[in-house]
């Protein structure tokens, strides 16, 4: 034993230096390896910034597909218009190009009953008054924004309005004004614009003349 101690301490810097070099070397290996870790079910996972990253990726694809407006729009032309339907325009479409797809006016419209330079937007209704209805966008400014649905704040709400706001409506006076409320009142409220139909003196062709200034909510 006393000879193993004399030739440790004899031959210890020889002895040294390949041992500091292991260790060096152990220790340059296990640094150097990629910051990965493997969970108990044996699956690697990344490093937390990188899931940070790839999970901000994610909800920034997302957000921009649903910030996205519609290329196409769906818009119902209804009234003295050749040919009434459901119509796909291009976006930034104009009420015009509405009309015109619905094969333009015809001889009883009344051209004062829409705004032709109005923007559109998607499930809009755009209504062609007649002559005899005498609907005119000029006298009635709150009834021709409502073409666009995303409007509804400038719409009349049946269940809220009171005969001054009905009567805002061209083709709406007083006394049906008085019998749409008085049915809100005995009904309990409007379900449905279509709930028009049941009020005394509103038939199919006024009820298609003040569709699309009214909502229910």
């Amino acid at each position: 034993m006393e000879k193993v101690i004399e030739f440790i301490k004899e031959y210890k810097w020889q002895l040294a230096l390949p041992t500091g070099a292991g260790v060096l070397l152990a220790s340059f290996l296990f640094f150097s390896q990629p910051a990965q870790s493997t969970d108990q079910t044996g699956l690697t996972t990344l490093p937390q910034t990188e899931q940070t990253s790839s999970s901000q990726a994610q909800i920034e694809e997302i957000s921009t597909e649903e910030s996205e407006e519609p290329s196409q729009l769906v818009i119902d032309v209804k009234g003295a218009v050749a040919k009434p339907g459901l119509y796909t325009l291009e976006a930034g479409a104009r009420v015009n190009d509405a009309v015109e797809a619905a094969g333009g006016l015809t001889n009883q419209a009344d051209p004062k009953s829409i705004n032709l330079a109005q923007k559109l937007s998607d499930e809009a209704v755009v209504y062609v008054a007649s002559k005899d209805e005498n609907i005119s966008v000029v006298a009635s400014p709150t009834a021709s924004s409502a073409i666009s649905p995303e409007g509804n704040e400038s719409k009349v709400n049946l269940n809220t309005a009171t005969e001054a706001d009905l009567q805002t409506i061209s083709g709406i006076g007083a006394k049906r004004a008085a019998d749409i409320i008085a049915y809100r009142e005995a009904n309990g409220g409007f379900q449905s614009v279509d709930d028009l139909n049941n009020v005394s003196g509103i038939g199919d062709k006024t009820m298609e003349s003040i569709r699309p200034y009214v909502t229910v909510e």
